[in-house]
């Protein structure tokens, strides 16, 4: 058994068939070349490096990226429309709507957002204070970048603005409207040529105001983090 078994190494060596590197190369004496067999495996290749690893095939994903698909799928990264950092500067806040406080049309928004955000995640700043100024230049955007589409600071690195903006804010309200967020999935550039139609016109559809809006509904200020400034202006003014 033992010689027919050497002859056919021998002969599988000598074959030009033969599985390279499963093989030591012969040696002078057959003996030894059942010594220099190493056990014979089986390896699959592909022709992309890593084509079939979890994380470069979307096919295969793990329980947890399974989970939560319809949230990756929803909030894609790529959405962000303002330059990114890492941290918020201590003095700053998560979940802030910087927008025109002289905007009926805003104003209106942001009364429905505080009348049904019961857990009070959504803070507001009127674009017209100077504690607008730090989130602004965090984000990299000026006032007219803000009045042509407002400005939402979900969190670190997390700076929305437009229909994107818009569609964020609806993500962090209760049932059901944050189902509302689902227009996520419309393009980008599509959700923004409805904003931007309605944002140029909206002086003209909706007015404006000389001042804030919300001063005229105190009650709404302390859900802004510029309260204490806009109400230290309109005892100046009056």
């Amino acid at each position: 058994m033992l010689r027919i078994g050497v002859r056919n190494l021998v002969s599988l060596w000598k074959s030009p068939n033969s599985f390279l590197g499963v093989i030591s190369p012969p040696a002078s004496n057959p003996r030894i070349v059942v010594e220099t067999v190493r056990p014979l495996t089986f390896r699959c290749f592909s022709a992309k490096p890593f084509a079939s690893s979890p994380a470069s095939n979307p096919r295969i994903m793990a329980p947890s990226t399974a989970a939560g698909l319809v949230e990756d799928l929803l909030f894609d990264d790529d959405v962000c429309t303002v330059p990114k950092t890492d941290t918020i500067p201590t003095p700053l806040q998560p979940g802030v709507v910087v927008y025109d406080g002289v905007c009926h049309l805003c104003h209106k928004g942001v009364k429905w957002v505080i009348k049904v955000d019961k857990d009070r995640k959504i803070k507001f700043c009127c674009l017209q204070s100077k504690a607008a100024e730090p989130y602004m230049s965090l984000c990299g955007v000026d006032r007219n970048d803000v009045e042509r589409r407002f400005l939402f600071i979900e969190g670190p690195g997390l700076y929305h603005q437009g229909s994107t903006a818009a569609l964020k804010v609806l993500y962090h309200l209760p049932f059901p409207y944050s189902v509302l967020s689902a227009f996520m999935v419309i393009p980008k550039p599509l959700r923004d040529a409805v904003y931007d139609y309605v944002a140029k016109r909206h002086y003209h559809w909706f007015g404006k105001d000389n001042d804030c809006l919300v001063l005229q509904e105190k009650e709404l200020l302390d859900r802004f983090i510029d309260a204490e400034e806009l109400l230290r202006r309109n005892q100046s003014a009056l």
